[in-house]
């Protein structure tokens, strides 16, 4: 069963777009949240420990998969109608329906040849690219904990039903439109339906009916927990949701990438040459051949051989691959077109746990507060992290291993009564322990800064001593020398309260530091050669984390990033908008971050006109991961984190991101090939067909004529998709500029037309096309100039690929992959060989003189000679990247 798409935008949609009210929503969430809890799960026919997995499977049956949309695939009949209703198909048809009127049975049969190969290579090529990246997508799924026969179990998102029991904690996606029916401090983000940026708190009251997201024990699919825990009933899956319900509002709302707007600017660009090209040769041949008819025939050709029809298999193609190529080296893409940002992209912000450091922390020191070591600080750090249910990170796991523990500490002596979960407001978590005397004890963990607020004293070696300003300066003196040592550190306090039923996070106060724990993740071996690997291919790296500057400066020295650029939270904070783009530019570390922070940072270097990436893994990533032009997650990341990425790493390396990279600028080089090349031979050919039809007495080349030879050129140009890349072209972001295509395409195009003039004037004077005209025998003419410009047009047009697709010499610096060679010399045979064929009558041709194939051969030279020419002074002028 294939994973839920849950469409989260990129940007996030006004809250006006979508008001409460506005979709519908499931009538049962409605009643369920007016109703108790029980009273609930009697009306889904469950219990609260969940349905059994026979019964789910019934349901999974009934209500069908929890998916809201299935990203990017289509069924076979989609891809085949595709295939068949699109511009050019439908043209071709029109052609063959008034070839048959006119009684042209020989040009209908071949034009419906064309439609059916044409149709049949576009539907296999997108069949085979859209499995490929389904199989891709398949690779990462979101899964949520259920309870199944009393029994907690990982279930992928998909199989989620109506009546299950799903337990929630930091970091979760919430899995369907659920009721809660237990929560502790509760806190959910939901920005990917309100588009508000802070977190709102639930609770499990019954509530009477209200605008649905105003509801407080309600919690809908699509949204996460940012902190706390839960319990909750699924009430509504998939299409059934609330953003089930407004999924076609949300796709509508997501802004096309710089990749869609560029192939949508050089279509419309194709498009009005058209719109020009056609009426206007139409009416010159019309009033110089005085055949209508004919003119009306030759101008729909003419209008298909200036359609860039391969484009869209051109690019299907080229992405499938280019994400087949990028699993193989530990990148899984989710969306296609996110390929071409990755390789856009120019500033890389990442986080520091991880990715550059091993991502292994050990706990290295437990010490009281002024570093000696003491075995009861670590106890209370094994109990805080022991009794937690929220999400253990890597510290709290390396508390836990730790082996000195088990000769030190008897666990049955203790009993949890009750846990304050972490928030990234508070960056504190608490729990509360009986502790073997039957005491009460709040045991809270978290930043020093933080921790230090909460404090009214500090115990050392047994002796309570108040916390005043001076003792703080040396206690967080302290601190930072562990901190400068490139440790990461966490303080512990700690308070014994009277017992009750519940503790929140107002009892921590007037606690006694008691000490610090201090971990080290030291940095990856391959960080500092994977970031001068990306600063070498043009990308800034800029580290983006909430940890304290100290520990993120040496981190980030040792793997070779200058720190002396430095932005704190605080100092983000105190910037408009205009005064962190432009600080945003020269800094490099940006420490004590909040998620606010890093959207801010993201969206401050966009606006400097940056392709953004963004590499991040945990709960507080996920805003800033969906606000970059590509955002990077790991297959470990918390479900928020990959479900909000473009990209996720097997591998949390920045080696694995730099081949990721490459192989991005490697489909935009080749997808960039084709759009070069068919422009500025489409543009090429305006000005010939334009100067043919004024200058001679019939049409230069018959409508069957240019419909074989668009035909037998686009069938040269399939293995652009695997065609090899120089060095050079992905040594540097490639974002896309349609100003730097129109001027390839102003140059390079009227090339072309150089050389068909002369073949022109070459076939009407040179082999006596004029003169047999002239003596009456006008068929025989118009066969030769059209069968000499055919060969002549198919050749160099073929050729001509292999000087655009490198900026290096052809052929002596630059040869192309093997298929291309192949397909480039079988159709250049073909294309001779037509002439002399069984087929020729077909076409309306005739066989060429001798002394054709010398000039001919003279002319591809010439034309390759040229074309090379104005290539390097386009790049040499700075008209065109190289």
């Amino acid at each position: 069963m294939p994973a839920p798409s849950l469409i989260l935008p990129k940007r996030l949609p006004p809250r006006t777009q979508l008001a409460a009210g506005a979709i519908n929503v499931s009538p049962q969430l409605i009643e369920a949240a007016g109703c108790e809890c029980g009273e609930t799960l009697q009306k889904l026919h469950t219990t609260k420990d969940g349905l059994s997995a026979a019964e789910a499977e019934n349901r999974l049956r009934e209500y069908g998969p929890n998916v809201v949309a299935q990203e990017s695939r289509h069924p076979l009949l989609k891809l085949f109608l595709r295939a068949i209703v699109n511009p050019l198909v439908i043209l071709l048809v029109v052609l063959a329906a008034v070839s048959v009127l006119n009684d042209d049975w020989r040009a209908a049969i071949v034009i419906m040849l064309m439609v059916i190969l044409g149709v049949v290579l576009r539907f296999v090529q997108e069949a085979r690219a859209d499995n490929a990246a389904a199989k891709l997508r398949a690779m990462i799924s979101v899964k949520a904990t259920v309870l199944r026969d009393g029994k907690a179990v990982e279930e992928p998102i998909s199989q989620i039903v109506p009546g299950d029991v799903v337990e929630l904690a930091a970091g979760d996606m919430i899995p369907a439109d659920v009721r809660l029916l237990t929560c502790k401090d509760l806190f959910i983000m939901q920005a990917s339906l309100t588009g508000e940026s802070f977190p709102v708190e639930k609770f499990t009251a019954c509530e009477e009916v209200r605008a649905p997201l105003e509801l407080k024990n309600v919690c809908y699919l699509g949204t996460s927990v940012e902190s706390g825990a839960a319990t909750a009933l699924v009430v509504a899956t998939g299409l059934k949701s609330y953003l089930g319900g407004m999924a076609g509002a949300i796709v509508d709302q997501q802004e096309p990438s710089s990749f869609d707007r560029g192939v949508a600017q050089f279509t419309w660009l194709m498009i009005r040459f058209i719109c020009v090209m056609v009426p206007l040769v139409f009416v010159i041949n019309w009033l110089t051949k005085g055949d209508w008819a004919q003119a009306f025939l030759f101008a729909l050709a003419v209008a298909v051989g200036l359609t860039p029809e391969m484009l869209p298999m051109i690019v299907t193609v080229c992405l499938s691959k280019g994400a087949l190529a990028m699993s193989r080296k530990r990148v899984i893409v989710k969306r296609l077109n996110s390929i071409q940002n990755l390789g856009a992209m120019d500033v890389l912000c990442t986080d520091k746990t991880g990715t550059l450091t091993m991502d292994h922390i050990i706990l290295e020191k437990y010490c009281d507060v002024v570093l000696s070591s003491d075995t009861n600080v670590l106890i209370l750090a094994y109990l805080n992290s022991h009794f937690q249910t929220g999400l253990k990170n890597l510290m709290d796991r390396a508390i836990l291993n730790h082996k000195e523990l088990k000769e030190h500490l008897q666990l049955p002596d203790y009993a949890k009564v009750d846990e304050v979960p972490f928030d990234f407001s508070r960056k504190v978590m608490s729990v509360v322990v009986k502790m073997p005397d039957g005491k009460h004890r709040l045991i809270c963990k978290g930043a020093p800064e933080e921790i230090y607020k909460r404090c009214n004293g500090f115990e050392l070696e047994g002796q309570h001593y108040p916390m005043e300003h001076m003792l703080i300066t040396d206690l967080k003196e302290e601190f930072d020398n562990l901190s400068a040592d490139g440790f990461r550190v966490l303080a512990l306090a700690y308070q014994d309260l009277e017992p009750k039923a519940a503790y929140s996070k107002d009892d921590e106060k007037d606690l006694v530091l008691r000490g610090y724990v201090a971990f080290l993740d030291p940095p990856k071996d391959s960080a500092r050669g994977a970031i001068a690997a990306l600063q070498n291919h043009g990308i800034s790296i800029k580290v983006l984390t909430g940890d304290n500057e100290l520990v993120s400066r040496k981190i980030c020295r040792e793997v070779g990033i200058d720190t002396e650029q430095m932005l704190l939270g605080r100092h983000v904070e105190a910037m408009s908008d205009a005064d962190l783009a432009v600080a945003a530019a020269k800094t490099t570390l940006f420490a004590r971050l909040s998620p606010a922070h890093k959207h801010r940072i993201i969206t401050a270097l966009q606006g400097a006109g940056h392709v953004v990436g963004f590499m991040g893994d945990g709960i507080n990533d996920a805003p800033a991961l969906r606000a970059a032009d590509v955002g990077i997650s790991v297959d470990t990341a918390v479900d928020i984190a990959k479900e909000s990425a473009d990209a996720i790493l097997l591998e949390k390396d920045l080696l694995v991101l730099e081949d990721g990279v490459l192989e991005g600028r490697k489909v935009f080089a080749n997808i960039l090939k084709y759009i070069r090349m068919g422009a500025s031979s489409n543009f090429g050919n305006m000005f010939s067909v334009l100067g043919a039809s004024i200058l001679f007495p019939f049409v230069p080349m018959a409508p069957i004529q240019i419909l074989t030879n668009n035909l037998l050129y686009d069938f040269s140009q399939v293995p652009i998709p695997i065609d090899d890349v120089d060095p050079e072209q992905i040594a540097k972001p490639r974002p896309w500029s349609m100003s730097a295509i129109s001027r390839y395409i102003l140059f390079i195009g009227p090339c072309s037309s150089i050389f068909d003039y002369t073949t022109f004037f070459l076939m009407w004077y040179g082999f006596g096309a004029a003169m047999l005209y002239a003596t009456g025998r006008k068929d025989e003419s118009v066969q030769l100039f059209q069968t000499g410009w055919f060969v002549e047009s198919l050749i160099t047009q073929t050729l001509i690929i292999h000087v655009i697709r490198t900026n290096r010499i052809p052929f002596l610096q630059s040869w192309a992959s093997w298929p291309m060679i192949v397909t480039t010399a079988v159709i250049m045979a073909f294309g001779a060989w037509l002439p002399y064929s069984p087929l020729a009558p077909l076409f309306n041709f005739i066989p060429l003189p001798p002394m054709y194939w010398p000039c001919l051969a003279a002319t591809v030279i010439a034309y390759l000679a040229v074309t090379q020419g104005a290539k390097v002074l386009l790049f040499r002028l700075g008209w065109v990247r190289e």
